[in-house]
């Protein structure tokens, strides 16, 4: 199994601070927060469901010292896959009624700056109970709440039509240290039963992460030594795959972009990988020791 680095650790609790300061001034600048920043959020909305995640975070990196934030939801979350998660996002918002984005800032804050302090000696290898099933590494968790800040303070940047960077070093931590991270140590659930597949093989390069090869066989994702045949190769920008993978972005607009390129010799298998490979638009863990 592959080593989480210190260098790769301290980027990841970098990032966080840093793109968590961000996404609070983001929020502070807006004038209206019922101002739609989704289709269906408004931006109060979605710094709640940021809030939300990052309060579940503060719960299942500290289980035996904080308490699950929304205790109606932990029971359901060992069966979730990537195609249910919406429905956990409905409960959790609808028992999270806060929309104040001063106060919830001041939440999200306070949680950020505890899930950084809880982690300070932690070994950033260590597996987490998460969604599905799965388990992620600590390095993981901090990596995908990064990329929850990354993602929708993209979404209300564009809503407000401000800047907003996504860097691509901190975009690829979503990419190595959670997805890859998740699939090492145990992908669970995630992607629903086990159904008879055939076998696809697709590398993954990008100047920000380590070539990884994933290969999907009955619905079970799995590593495998790059360079051995793959039916398919993408090479990708981390900002422009999350935002793809995560339906901000188009394929079609990715492709033409250059920043997300295909090639190999059976690109027809893609569709069916990327169909069951795919991530929802959100998700929750849940607590536990070794989501």
């Amino acid at each position: 199994m592959r080593t989480i680095t210190l260098g790769q650790w301290q980027a990841t609790r970098d990032a966080l601070r840093r793109t968590g300061d961000r996404f609070l001034a983001l929020v502070a600048s807006a004038p209206d927060p019922q101002a739609m920043a989704t289709k269906d959020w408004t931006v109060a909305d979605t710094v709640a469901h940021v809030r939300s995640i990052a309060s579940l975070y503060t719960s299942i990196l500290q289980p035996d010292e904080v308490p699950h934030p929304f205790p109606d939801v932990e029971h359901r979350i060992q069966t979730t896959t990537v195609d249910t998660v919406a429905e956990i996002n409905d409960i959790v918002l609808d028992q999270f009624p806060e929309r104040d984005t001063r106060v919830l800032n001041d939440l999200l804050d306070g949680d950020i700056r505890q899930i950084l302090d809880s982690t300070e000696h932690a070994d950033p290898a260590t597996p987490i109970p998460w969604l599905g099933g799965s388990r992620v590494p600590v390095a993981g968790v901090l990596a995908h709440l990064v990329n929850e800040l990354l993602s929708h303070g993209w979404d209300i940047a564009r809503a407000l039509k401000s800047p907003w960077e996504l860097p691509p070093a901190d975009a690829a931590l979503f990419f190595e240290l959670f997805l890859i991270g998740m699939i090492r140590q145990d992908a669970g659930g995630l992607l629903g039963p086990q159904l008879p597949g055939r076998r696809i093989a697709v590398e993954f390069h990008s100047a920000h992460t380590t070539p990884v090869t994933m290969v999907l066989k009955d619905r079970r994702v799995t590593l495998e030594e790059t360079g051995l045949g793959a039916d398919a190769r993408i090479t990708f920008d981390p900002p422009t795959l999350n935002l793809m993978l995560f339906g901000r972005v188009s394929k079609a607009r990715a492709a033409l972009t250059g920043k997300v390129r295909v090639s190999g010799p059976r690109l027809w298998r893609l569709p069916e990988f990327l169909r069951i490979v795919h991530l929802p638009e959100n998700s929750y863990p849940r607590t536990g020791t070794p989501r």
